[in-house]
């Protein structure tokens, strides 16, 4: 769609988040975005800026150190709970008494985590390819790399062994771990490229690691797990059939989340949202407009 967004940015601690606003005349209710990486930008999340046709405005912004907000001349700040702090900020920024929540992968984690501890803030909360469980996960990524075509895993091998993650003949193979379970559309999205273009190093190699599957960072053995069953509103999960964060890790969530709904895109990896756009945006809005009825309701 054209882009009609407004941005501006707010402080926290001292630094500059960017924030990306897209909204109809009339506005029903906010959708809040909240992107994944660590270290990721949310321009790969703008087809959520549909839902600005069913009457949501819709704000997206990037997180700290990451696209266009300040990056820190340290790593201190690059933390899980911290990243937390700048989502309750953009929120409150926002100037609603409660809004809908949505995350994508690491940000999925990070939309759990903060509907465990603040529901009353929230009408709902979608979960896209998000996760409560870094080993699990990490194992299952492994799972599937282990399913690659056997000259990629010779590849990957080879230079994990020597730990040279950036060797070029290394990173072209986790490309092709990328094509079947990041995005599987050819060619991928401008907005999904300029996001793995200009995903933050500092913010992603200290708290993931080199690569999507290969978690050595500090978030390595991170459990939010046992903060699941505090969420208190409308859950939506979403994975893809060929997605890097599996739906065994969705089922993780949809078992210890009371009353979500758990869906799965038969023809979608990591990017349910690019992948099957129609279908992931005719889902999204009628959960929300669920979401929105039952709050009336209540």
């Amino acid at each position: 769609m054209p882009d009609r967004s407004e941005s501006r940015f707010v402080e926290v601690d001292g630094y500059r988040i960017y924030v990306r606003t897209f909204a109809p005349r009339r506005p029903t209710a906010t959708l809040l975005c909240v992107h994944g990486g660590p270290g990721g930008t949310h321009d790969y999340l703008l087809p959520l800026a549909d839902l600005v046709r069913a009457g949501y405005r819709v704000v997206f912004y990037d997180a700290l150190g990451c696209g266009r907000s300040d990056l820190p001349p340290t790593i201190d700040l690059f933390t899980l709970e911290h990243d937390l702090v700048v989502l309750d900020e953009v929120r409150r920024s926002l100037r609603s008494d409660r809004i809908h929540l949505m995350g994508s992968s690491y940000g999925g984690m990070l939309a759990l985590a903060y509907a465990a501890d603040h529901s009353d803030a929230l009408l709902s909360l979608n979960s896209t390819g998000g996760l409560s469980d870094i080993p699990l996960t990490v194992r299952e990524m492994r799972r599937l790399v282990r399913a690659m075509p056997a000259r990629v895993r010779a590849v990957l091998r080879k230079y994990e062994a020597r730990g040279e993650y950036h060797h070029p003949a290394y990173e072209a193979a986790v490309m092709e771990f990328y094509r079947r379970h990041l995005c599987r559309l050819s060619p991928w999205p401008g907005p999904l490229v300029s996001t793995m273009m200009r995903t933050s190093r500092p913010v992603y190699e200290t708290m993931n690691g080199p690569n999507e599957y290969t978690i050595i960072g500090t978030m390595r053995s991170t459990v939010i797990t046992g903060r699941l069953r505090r969420i208190a509103v409308p859950t939506l999960l979403i994975h893809g059939r060929y997605d890097e964060v599996t739906p065994v890790v969705g089922a993780v969530l949809h078992r210890n989340i009371p009353g979500s709904f758990f869906h799965v895109f038969p023809e979608s990896s990591h990017t349910s949202f690019w992948e099957q756009r129609p279908e992931y945006m005719r889902l999204a809005s009628g959960f929300l407009g669920m979401a929105d009825r039952v709050d009336r309701a209540s």
